[in-house]
């Protein structure tokens, strides 16, 4: 039996709904596959920030280092600035542990309406490859004079060589697996350094490629063609700021925010990854168990797949898909009355089913 030691930080608001249902699906998948988990929980969240003032201790890192991942449920809520919470916990995470790749999946299934007129499941399938790492969410930057009439704001954007040839290399690579076309999300026309220099790397990355077909889009018309046009979309790469909004596009036009993963991936294995849905911590519905735990179910199944895991990754996919194109259970976000507990218990239950069978 294999083994995997994860670290599990459900956060704040739905995280705490959410994350308990991945992990009893994760456990179901386990027991389907000859895996065992070991998890340990962190209290790591706004909460603790509110208590002690940090919201990780100052040798978190080194806490999570051991682990082969990190299952995270959602990070904010009110009370403590987003900024704090987010440069408090996740970019740490996703910096120290040279996660530049935020893989960001967008499917349209069976059994969900879009928002999108005439679109059926199947036509919408692309993956949002983010830069996790630079770009426009640096650190540097300042401000001066503040509270005069002189204040001044400076925020820099940082693009390396070694940044944009690697998250662009992944991108090609992963459109090798899929339907071998990349797009890549610019603004070269108003951004008059960073965005050429982005253009030029993809150029350059994409001639060592040729059997991919490419494309690029300034980001206004690539937002508007998501929308009007999204069945030409495979694989898209983006930088830090361009990915992240396009992120929450996708997860809209496939019908609920309850329905995007993520993951945020250190190819290279030299540390953990990180797994968590695109959605937020929801603090509008948190405490009232309707929160979709899909995001965060399919999540697992990512880190799964980034496990080596591929048959129980896959079984894990295709059973929220099955579950989905019933009807029944669903969450109020898709069109149901069920509650988070009962989405969680569905696609368990259908993942033990199959493991009864095989015995």
């Amino acid at each position: 039996m294999k083994s995997y030691k994860i670290a599990v930080i459900e956060g704040d608001g739905i995280g705490h709904e959410v994350v308990p249902e991945g992990i009893r699906v994760l456990e179901a998948a386990g027991r389907r596959f000859d895996i065992s988990f070991s998890w340990q929980h962190f209290d790591w969240s706004c909460q603790r920030y509110l208590k002690t003032g940090s919201m990780m201790p100052e040798d978190g890192l080194e806490q999570l280092r051991p682990f082969d991942a990190i299952y995270l449920g959602a990070i904010g809520y009110p009370g403590v600035a987003d900024h704090v919470s987010l440069w408090g916990l996740l970019i740490p995470i996703r910096r120290g542990f040279r996660q530049y790749v935020n893989l960001r999946p967008a499917v349209l299934l069976e059994g969900i309406k879009t928002p999108l007129a005439n679109r059926k499941p199947g036509e919408i399938d692309f993956c949002i490859v983010r830069e996790n790492n630079e770009g426009e969410y640096s650190e540097v930057g300042g401000r001066m004079y503040k509270n005069t009439e002189m204040e001044m704001v400076i925020q820099e954007n940082i693009f390396t060589r070694q940044g944009c040839n690697r998250v662009m290399t992944y991108a090609f690579e992963l459109a090798r697996k899929r339907k071998n076309h990349v797009t890549s999300a610019t603004k070269s026309n108003g951004i008059v350094f960073t965005m050429p220099y982005w253009d030029e790397r993809f150029a350059d990355i994409s001639r060592k490629y040729p059997q991919v077909k490419t494309d690029q889009y300034h980001i206004d018309i690539m937002s508007a063609l998501l929308v009007t046009q999204p069945q030409r979309f495979d694989v898209i790469v983006a930088s830090n700021l361009f990915g992240d909004i396009l992120s929450d596009l996708g997860a809209a036009v496939v019908g609920s925010m309850g329905l995007a993963p993520a993951a945020n991936l250190n190819p290279e294995r030299e540390y953990p990854s990180c797994f968590e849905p695109v959605h937020g911590s929801a603090p509008d519905i948190a405490g009232k168990g309707i929160a979709n735990p899909v995001a965060q179910i399919w999540s697992g199944a990512m880190m799964l797949d980034h496990l080596g895991e591929k048959e129980a990754a896959q079984t894990v996919e295709q059973t929220i898909f099955k579950v989905i194109a019933s009807g029944d259970p669903r969450t109020p976000d898709i069109g149901g009355n069920a509650n988070t507990r009962e989405m969680g218990e569905a696609i368990a239950s259908e993942i033990s089913a199959l493991a009864a069978k095989t015995r």
